[in-house]
């Protein structure tokens, strides 16, 4: 799977697969979409305290993975993917698992060029290429616009912290 599916191609960039040592560099985007979207910067910083050894973990047993937009040697965009346990559903009768798109970002300078869209043409050939038929993901208000336009519609889910 080190082929990058779908035989998309960007004007100027170049697409490469996720790897360990891109551990720092979705960290950094990760706490940088939850700020852009509101969240409290301490929060975010214990988040991403927990979250680096979660990732470190999946980057080298290949649990996450996903692709990296890079000019020259710099990655301006990335866009993260895992498959998920979840029981046969009806909207995937046969599959035991979903595939899941997280921590998808884009840096500033290159927004509004369609990369996140071609990072989610990217993810839906990847998902095709291991077998999953049905994905999701958790939109920010700035996302859901682009990914509304790929196809992508709402759910019911719903979400309680308990205590």
């Amino acid at each position: 799977m080190n082929e990058i599916p779908g035989g998309i191609h960007f004007s100027g960039l170049t697409a490469r697969r996720l790897v360990p040592n891109d551990l720092e560099l979705i960290c950094v985007q990760r706490e940088t979409m939850f700020l852009e979207a509101g969240g409290e910067p301490s929060a975010l910083r214990l988040m991403t305290e927990h979250f680096r050894p979660w990732l470190r973990e999946r980057l080298l047993d290949g649990r996450y993975y996903g692709f990296a937009l890079m000019e020259d040697e710099q990655p301006v965009a990335a866009i993260g993917l895992m498959n998920i346990d979840w029981p046969p559903h009806p909207s995937h009768p046969t599959l035991d698992q979903r595939g899941y798109v997280l921590n998808v970002y884009v840096e500033p300078g290159y927004r509004r060029r369609g990369l996140a869209s071609a990072l989610m043409k990217l993810a839906e050939a990847e998902f095709v290429q291991r077998g999953l038929s049905f994905a999701v993901l958790h939109a920010t208000a700035s996302g859901k616009p682009v990914y509304e336009g790929l196809g992508w519609v709402a759910t019911s889910e719903m979400a309680k912290i308990v205590q």
